[in-house]
């Protein structure tokens, strides 16, 4: 199955997740790059905002066309409950290329499952599997554990 991981990351977190998850299967790997800037206190202000407000954002060209992919996973960071506002744009502008998903999120607090919800909303289609993984989890190392049956669940 050729496959596609896509992801958004403001703050390296979910960077790392894909990360890992490139290193333990066969993938291509595409970081979503937004036009907007995003970091310092103002950044994330913004972020939160329009977040809530679900509004989109412009984009930099994608290098992948997801169409070329039987799976496409879609990794974001919560903001607000929601996926980040870069992962909405691409799953708005792609819904029709992407056959099959997988979600994954990163997030300090709660809300991974409003932005898996908002995420199949968008796709208009069920992810074949989902994984959430929290800061503390991040800091500990102990992500790892829920990342290897993901990976495995995606390439039985």
């Amino acid at each position: 199955m050729k496959t596609l991981l896509v992801y958004y990351s403001r703050t390296g977190n979910t960077r790392d997740v894909a990360s890992k998850i490139a290193g333990e299967m066969e993938c291509d790997v595409e970081e979503i790059r937004d036009t907007q800037k995003r970091s310092g206190i103002i950044g994330t202000l913004k972020s939160l905002y329009q977040a809530l407000r679900e509004t989109d954002t412009v984009l930099e060209p994608y290098s992948r066309d997801p169409a070329d992919y039987d799976l496409v996973i879609i990794g974001t960071p919560v903001w607000a409950g929601k996926p980040s506002v870069p992962v909405s744009t691409y799953l708005k502008e792609n819904r029709s290329k992407i056959k099959k998903a997988a979600f994954f999120c990163t997030y300090g607090g709660t809300g991974e499952e409003g932005t898996f919800r908002r995420m199949a909303e968008i796709l208009e289609s069920e992810p074949l599997q989902t994984m959430a993984i929290t800061e503390k989890e991040m800091k500990e190392g102990t992500c790892d554990c829920k990342i290897e049956p993901f990976v495995r669940e995606l390439t039985s």
